[in-house]
């Protein structure tokens, strides 16, 4: 390779990929960038992870030197890089998550957005939109200054910016609850055909989230979400636990539990499953009675 490559190449069983010449990565860490952006969340979230895998590879190469199965010079380019890579982490990665960063970040997959970055847009968006209401009603509040009445409105400004995003949030999330809530019978049901035909649980999931891709859109992501956790080596039950997560609704949850105890004890899927879905159309009906029956009362309110 020469001085000033940009890239260097390395070679795997699957074949060859250009690296950049840099990086302290190789090919396989290209290849999972590559082939399984699942959690959409960066290796930066996790600076312990980082660091211990770091010092791992330092205390490696500093015990295979003391036994000679590593030469010095080879030795001191691994404990420097590894060096390299505590002191970068410890500068620059997040330090943790404190509880409300984790709810929030919660709060942003349920509502479907998965950006890594998106906790900290949020606080910036949130202090920024303040700002600036707060700034336009100082400036342009059509009264004069300095009275009771002009602050008051000037902070009410600020307020209404600083609450705007969690509200707009809020509305997201329950906008897909609500379509999560009602396809979530469709999907139980499909899932009984599909275990009725023979197809695994992976299988089955897979199809369905096929078959009501255009009704449910945001319920067949996460179902394919599900998915790929699975082919990356996630168990059923986590995956499926993780799908409840992030829909929001007592009904996924319920039905993670239910695989879960169904291969803890043995007992058939397909008849939980059969069961789950009776149930879950009981469950629809009795949600359209209901505001059947509350029409009448809201229709004589004026």
């Amino acid at each position: 390779m020469a001085l000033d490559a940009t890239t260097r190449t390395e070679t795997d069983s699957l074949g060859s990929m250009e690296i950049p010449a840099d990086a302290y990565w190789g090919i396989h860490t290209a290849r999972a960038l590559e082939n399984f952006p699942i959690s959409m969340r960066p290796i930066s979230v996790y600076r312990d992870l980082v660091n211990g895998l770091a010092m791992v590879k330092q205390a490696s190469a500093r015990a295979n030197l003391e036994i000679g199965v590593l030469d010095a010079e080879r030795a001191d380019l691994i404990d420097r890089a590894a060096q390299r890579v505590i002191d970068y982490t410890s500068k620059h990665y997040a330090t943790g998550s404190t509880e409300e960063t984790k709810v929030l970040r919660r709060r942003m997959i349920q509502a479907g957005i998965y950006d890594p970055q998106a906790v900290g847009y949020f606080f910036l968006g949130r202090a920024g939109l303040a700002v600036v209401l707060a700034t336009l009603a100082f400036f342009f509040l059509p009264m004069e200054h300095g009275t009771t009445q002009y602050w008051l409105l000037t902070g009410l400004a600020g307020l209404v910016g600083y609450l705007g995003p969690s509200l707009y949030l809020d509305n997201r999330i329950g906008t897909r609850k609500a379509e999560h809530r009602t396809g979530f019978p469709d999907f139980m049901d499909l899932l009984v055909v599909c275990a009725d035909a023979g197809l695994s649980m992976e299988a089955s999931l897979d199809r369905v989230g096929r078959e009501l891709g255009d009704s449910y859109p945001s319920l067949t992501a996460n179902i394919h979400m599900a998915c790929l956790e699975i082919r990356a080596g996630r168990t059923m039950s986590e995956a499926l636990e993780h799908l409840g997560d992030r829909l929001g609704i007592e009904e996924a949850r319920s039905f993670s539990t239910l695989i879960q105890q169904s291969e803890e004890l043995g007992s058939s899927i397909t008849d939980a499953l059969r069961v789950y879905s009776e149930d879950m159309r009981h469950k629809r009906l009795s949600r359209a009675e209901e505001k059947a029956y509350s029409l009448p009362a809201k229709l004589s309110v004026p």
